[in-house]
């Protein structure tokens, strides 16, 4: 496995899931099962105040190829197919939702020592093309990541940030499009307890306000969840 700067998305991550994953009033179930051929099927749900979001996914690999189904409520069939390794260094996606003609897509992920690049097209006339890219090493990382809509002509999302990695402190800064900058940081205070804290200030250009969220996770022995806690400020 390539040890570099990573993708763009993961710019951050580690601060953005103490914060913001598994966060959520809904009540949530999911039961998973496994086939001795390694098929697995998850079923879930979600109640959300007097309705029911249920889908039904299915994951079948084989050598370096997976392909996952996912059906939800609405009767619409999910596809993603990855293939490991199309060449070396890279990842290929091919994704499409049934019945809806124009949510193909197509994506290729390589990573390097050095460099992680990722670039994504829709399969329509007028596709939207995405493209990021970070370069560094698995301590320091810059990265951009940009979206452009051909039908219209214009970029959709234009981002830049920075990573810095020790082996227990993460610290990041991003730009979205010029509107607003955040900068994030994530440190592992115990990893035999899982014990983190992590924090995000956000600041808007557009309105001049600030946004200040603190978080800290802590597992009470392997076979417990995780509690966290969560605290956010606005000015």
């Amino acid at each position: 496995m390539v040890k570099g700067p990573g993708l763009y998305p993961e710019i951050g991550k580690k601060a953005r899931d103490l914060l913001y994953r598994d966060y959520q009033g809904d009540h949530k179930f999911a039961l998973t099962t496994y086939a001795s051929n390694g098929v697995a099927i998850t079923s879930s749900g979600t109640k959300k105040g007097g309705l029911l979001l249920a889908d039904v996914s299915t994951q079948l690999k084989h050598n370096n190829i997976t392909t996952d189904v996912k059906v939800d409520t609405n009767s619409k069939v999910h596809t993603t197919i990855t293939v490991d390794e199309a060449a070396p260094g890279v990842k290929a996606f091919f994704s499409f939702i049934s019945p809806d003609q124009n949510s193909g897509k197509l994506e290729l992920q390589y990573l390097h020592e050095y460099a992680g690049i990722s670039t994504s097209l829709g399969l329509t006339a007028k596709p939207i093309v995405n493209f990021s890219g970070v370069t560094g090493n698995n301590q320091a990382a810059f990265g951009t990541d940009i979206s452009f809509d051909t039908s219209t002509g214009n970029f959709t999302r234009c981002n830049a940030g920075v990573n810095f990695t020790t082996s227990d402190l993460i610290a990041s800064l991003t730009n979205n499009k010029g509107e607003s900058l955040t900068a994030s940081y994530f440190h592992m205070v115990s990893p035999m307890t899982n014990t983190a804290v992590g924090a995000e200030l956000t600041h808007s250009f557009s309105s001049n306000e600030n946004s200040l969220t603190i978080g800290t996770q802590h597992s009470l022995d392997p076979l417990t969840a995780m509690s966290s806690s969560k605290i956010e400020w606005c000015t």
